[in-house]
């Protein structure tokens, strides 16, 4: 079976300017991900999709592949995750013939994400029955949709979810999770390049702790991570 896991790592983030290459306790943050996709026992092969000659060249120096630049237009900041995909898997078809049973993505915001991790996920999605697999964490009790607030037209909040307020304890809350970044997806082929999607019809979860979950979206997340790094 082969399992292909692509690192996405443009060159143009606006919140943490350069973040890809940038220093992460004493790494490259990209190093994170390279690192965790080689270390792993179940991937197949490892490549890069970067429209960033520097970049491109520090994931070569790290030890995965690189075979393509992608072009600049799915790489903006409002590029969903999806056709960056759909584009790495379709020109590794064109330039080699080479089609995956399997696709991982490892996005660099997730540093803390391990091989285990990757390794553990890829042993629950292909012992299910599902078209895709997501890493989630739990979501905390005041995040929980039952605790979340709606900002009304006049001004005033009002409860996202109406509820109780004579049995509104945080014991009592469902559990609800949400993706951490996410650190791993996976998909079939088939999901990917036949029904056009990255989830599919059934997805199964990947559950991380919250100090594994990092997403680094700005500088506070950055500072966060490291600590715990």
């Amino acid at each position: 079976m082969e399992i292909l896991a692509i690192i996405p790592a443009r060159g143009g983030s606006k919140r943490i300017p350069r973040k890809n290459i940038k220093n992460f306790a004493g790494q490259t943050l990209l190093s994170y991900s390279a690192s965790a996709a080689l270390g792993s026992k179940m991937l197949s092969r490892t490549i890069l999709t970067t429209d960033d000659k520097e970049i491109r060249k520090i994931g070569l120096e790290l030890g995965i592949e690189a075979p393509f630049l992608r072009p600049g237009n799915l790489a903006q900041d409002d590029t969903p995750s999806l056709p960056v995909i759909f584009h790495a898997v379709q020109t590794l078809e064109d330039l080699e013939g080479y089609s995956p049973d399997i696709v991982v993505i490892l996005q660099t915001t997730s540093p803390l994400r391990t091989s285990q991790h990757i390794d553990d996920a890829l042993k629950t999605f292909l012992n299910s029955d599902a078209d895709s697999l997501v890493s989630v964490t739990e979501v905390p009790h005041n995040m929980n949709p039952y605790s979340v607030m709606q900002l009304q037209e006049d001004g005033a909040i009002r409860p996202f979810l109406e509820y109780d307020e004579n049995d509104n304890l945080r014991q009592k809350k469902p559990v609800f999770y949400a993706r951490n970044g996410a650190a791993i997806y996976i998909c079939t082929y088939q999901c990917l390049m036949q029904k056009n999607s990255l989830y599919g019809d059934k997805i199964v979860p990947f559950f991380m702790s919250k100090e594994t979950s990092f997403d680094l979206d700005d500088e506070i997340d950055w500072k966060i991570a490291q600590y715990f790094i």
